[in-house]
């Protein structure tokens, strides 16, 4: 495994649905529980933010009207419950900041009718650290669209989480592990303080 190197200037941190309806809903996540998530997802984001480097906030603002149904064999989300008003606002341990950029998505990726892929070029960024929940559906979706737009891709293992650690573990190992790398959120913080000495 190469040793991590993250250049400053072409990097951007970007964070799939830390968001507190979804923070909130109570499902045993796995293998990292949410508050671990959320931890190290704020650690990350302070670090960016320290280095005046782009952090994007991703949130899922879906109302009835909008909500995509597929003619499907499983239903992933149970559609139909009032959600409260606060349910798309990001979860208070990661902000948002005034630097921050909100991107607003209504499916799993975060590229698709939003203009996250325009932020990150604006920017002169080459290179997305992701993470989020969950793994196998917000993160690989907007994971597989980064690497068609040929971004490079860090994915901090421990800043992710899923409904099982089996869907976790496939997202990392059939697609993630093929088009990124995988990292500890530690690793990147590591990284992040020796380059900036």
């Amino acid at each position: 495994m190469a040793q991590l190197e993250i250049d400053k200037k072409t990097t951007a941190f970007v964070v799939i649905d830390l968001q507190k309806g979804i923070a909130s809903m109570g499902m045993q996540l796995a293998p990292h529980s949410i508050e671990t998530v959320v931890q190290n997802a704020a650690r990350i984001a302070d670090a960016f933010r320290r280095d005046s480097m782009p952090v994007f906030l991703v949130h899922v603002v879906a109302s009835e009207a909008d909500r995509l149904s597929p003619i499907a064999d499983e239903q992933s989300w149970g559609g139909g419950a009032a959600m409260k008003k606060d349910w798309a606002d990001i979860v208070p341990e990661l902000g948002p900041k005034k630097s921050d950029i909100i991107v607003t998505k209504k499916q799993w990726g975060a590229f698709y009718g939003t203009d996250l892929e325009l932020q990150l070029r604006r920017r002169g960024i080459e290179t997305i650290v992701l993470c989020g929940v969950s793994t196998n559906h917000g993160v690989e979706s907007t994971a597989r669209f980064a690497y068609e737009y040929g971004f490079q891709q860090i994915f901090v293992e421990d800043a992710m989480a899923s409904m099982s650690a089996e869907m976790h573990n496939a997202a990392i190992n059939i697609a993630l592990k093929r088009i990124g790398r995988i990292r500890k959120a530690q690793e990147i913080l590591d990284c992040l303080q020796h380059q900036s000495h």
